[in-house]
């Protein structure tokens, strides 16, 4: 009587979805030619040349970060933009700096809020830091003055990371869930995913859950799996 095979693959591991909390530290932040104007700009503070500072950048581009580090340095509060309302500008003011996040998230809600803002920290010195991830014209504000008002604040954009950056930030990434991984797989990663940090983010965050569903180590052939179950290029892609 035959005996019954065993099943010699390892047991899969339930990955639990936990978020991780982003590290918004200024030792944190990796500078290189996409971002070393707005960085810069940042440490400039408080020698700026108005009031009034736009941030612009994709999603995932370090925007948060960067309002994060001028915010500990400025002791500012944040807001988000979509949050405002008149009655509450006076008290947001008040503190004498600002962050105000996610303006393009604006359209349609109290964009007269966000004018009144900009006029009132202007009349009372207040330090403001706005980040969008598109350009102002892009917006889609309706209020002529506050299009105008933004247009002419003084502000940096960053741009997509080359591959220098992108390639620290993956090596950063496996180090801040405390992930060991070869060269080879962090190469594989950079030369089939878009110049993307929110890309590299996503990517990573779906090796940690594969590698610990799977009980296994992050190697290239897994890091080739995944791309191309994400759809950035084939499993066997040399």
């Amino acid at each position: 009587m035959d005996r019954p095979r065993r099943d010699t693959a390892p047991p899969r591991q339930l990955a639990f979805d936990l978020p991780l909390d982003p590290r918004y530290g200024r030792e944190d932040f990796l500078v290189g030619p996409a971002n070393e104007t707005a960085y810069g700009l940042i440490e400039a503070w408080p020698e700026w040349p108005d009031t009034v500072f736009l941030l612009t950048g994709p999603p995932g581009s370090g925007k948060s970060h960067l309002a994060s580090i001028w915010a500990t340095r400025a002791h500012a509060w944040t807001v988000a933009a979509a949050a405002l309302t008149g009655e509450g500008v006076p008290h947001l003011v008040s503190n004498g700096a600002l962050v105000v996040e996610d303006v393009d998230r604006l359209q349609g809600r109290d964009e007269a809020a966000l004018f009144h803002l900009l006029n009132l920290a202007r009349e009372h010195r207040t330090a403001i830091l706005l980040t969008a991830a598109k350009p102002v014209e892009a917006i889609g504000l309706a209020t002529a003055d506050l299009r105008s008002r933004l247009r002419l604040a003084p502000g940096a954009t960053i741009l997509p990371p080359d591959e220098a950056l992108l390639r620290a930030v993956i090596v950063k990434l496996f180090v801040d869930r405390q992930l060991v991984v070869d060269l080879s797989v962090v190469e594989a990663l950079v030369l089939r995913i878009d110049r993307s940090l929110a890309l590299a983010r996503e990517v990573v965050a779906e090796l940690d859950r594969d590698a610990l569903g799977r009980g296994r180590r992050i190697t290239r052939p897994l890091a080739l799996a995944v791309l191309a179950r994400l759809g950035l290029g084939s499993e066997g892609d040399e």
